[in-house]
């Protein structure tokens, strides 16, 4: 599943993710575990709200690689 982060229809950054998700356009999200919980619970949260599946990635590097970038990511999003 992580591998659809691959492609360009993704947003990555906790701003990106928490306006993909108030725009309702997020279709999944991806959280890193070892990313800090005061930043994922409102963004956790709100996907669980809007019935939006949420998926556990082992680490902010593993997520960031995932993406396509160079520095770590605590969450990203696949867009509708």
């Amino acid at each position: 599943m992580i591998e659809e982060l691959a492609g360009p229809n993704k947003v990555v950054g906790a701003k990106q993710v928490r306006r993909a998700l108030k725009d309702r356009r997020a279709a999944r999200l991806f959280m890193a575990v070892d990313a800090d919980p005061r930043l994922l619970q409102p963004l956790v949260q709100e996907a669980v709200t809007q019935r939006v599946p949420v998926e556990q990635v082992p680490s902010m590097k593993q997520l960031g690689a995932a993406c396509g970038i160079a520095v770590g990511s605590a969450v990203a999003a696949l867009l509708n």
